[in-house]
């Protein structure tokens, strides 16, 4: 009995091998090869040049190791946390005002009314434009010269004249002003899909229990879409923090340091000064800082856990 049941055991515990048990980690292999060496290979050797006092012209064979004095050194450094303010508060002023406009536009033009195609193309058009298009663009129109702004504020209301790009609080306005132009579009479109995705049945439902227009806003369609809005928020995050070309054409991060984001920190570290390695390091607390928060965002935040609630 014992000497028939043993190998009939062994037989049910061992595993088959299904032919194509591997074929859908073969079509997504050409994806994470990408992904690792588009997305983890920087990430790597940022991590590893910052650990050697490398600059432009010198081979890193012959870079001294230098360990983690970059980061004694960046936080000790009263220009990385100068800069880095700067970049909270430019991403609380311009993330803040895009969300809201975003989502009050959305709300707006979800419902066919008449012209709601011919506003939707207008309030897209920003986003088509180029980064290095749009710092163009707005650094001739604040022009203390030759800018309309200027112009048209001195014509209809009379205002005199002002150094928009020269003054350092005017400065961080216009380029809080045109980020909110370039990207507002961009919370728009994500969210007018996702609210036009919604099933007509349950506004109707909320219709018939007497819920009104308030209601059906914040307790109704606002939660179903919470995943969408989790999802622009974190993406204008890290657009916020990687923001280079507009504040670069503008204002070059001045006057000071009032316009000056981390990221274009980083940038003139790396290439104005020369100083790879040094720039390697801020690069780390970037990255460091941008998945702290999203992974904050994403934990306090999470879509999943309330439909496993569910």
């Amino acid at each position: 009995m014992n000497t028939q049941t043993a190998p009939m055991s062994q037989i049910s515990q061992k595993p088959r091998f299904e032919p194509g048990a591997f074929t859908p980690y073969a079509f997504i292999m050409p994806a994470i090869v990408v992904m690792m060496g588009g997305l983890l290979y920087p990430v790597v050797m940022a991590f590893y040049l910052s650990f050697y006092d490398w600059e432009i012209g010198r081979k890193l064979s012959e870079a001294p190791f230098v360990s983690f004095d970059h980061f004694v050194r960046m936080i000790a450094d009263p220009q990385v946390w100068e800069v880095l303010w700067v970049t909270i508060r430019f991403g609380f002023w311009t993330i803040t005002i895009e969300m809201t406009l975003g989502v009050a536009l959305a709300l707006l033009l979800e419902k066919p009314i008449r012209g709601a195609s011919i506003f939707r193309t207008i309030f897209i058009l920003p986003l088509m434009v180029s980064p290095v298009v749009v710092g163009l663009i707005w650094r001739y129109l604040f022009d203390a010269r030759i800018g309309w702004i200027n112009y048209y504020l001195s014509v209809w209301f009379g205002i005199e004249p002002q150094v928009w790009l020269g003054d350092p609080q005017l400065a961080f306005f216009a380029i809080v002003f045109t980020d909110i132009w370039q990207w507002t579009p961009f919370i728009f479109i994500i969210v007018i899909a996702g609210l036009q995705a919604l099933p007509s049945e349950v506004v109707e439902a909320s219709t018939i229990d007497g819920a009104n227009w308030y209601q059906q806003i914040f307790l109704v369609k606002l939660p179903m879409i919470k995943s969408i809005l989790v999802i622009a928020l974190l993406m204008r995050l890290i657009d916020v923090f990687r923001g280079l070309e507009v504040m670069l054409i503008m204002t070059g991060g001045g006057p000071g340091r009032s316009t000056e984001l981390l990221s274009l920190h980083i940038y003139n570290r790396a290439f104005d000064t020369q100083q790879l390695g040094y720039a390697s390091a801020i690069s780390v607390l970037l990255i460091a800082i941008v998945f702290g928060i999203s992974t904050v965002i994403l934990t306090m935040a999470n879509p999943m856990k309330s439909k496993s609630d569910v």
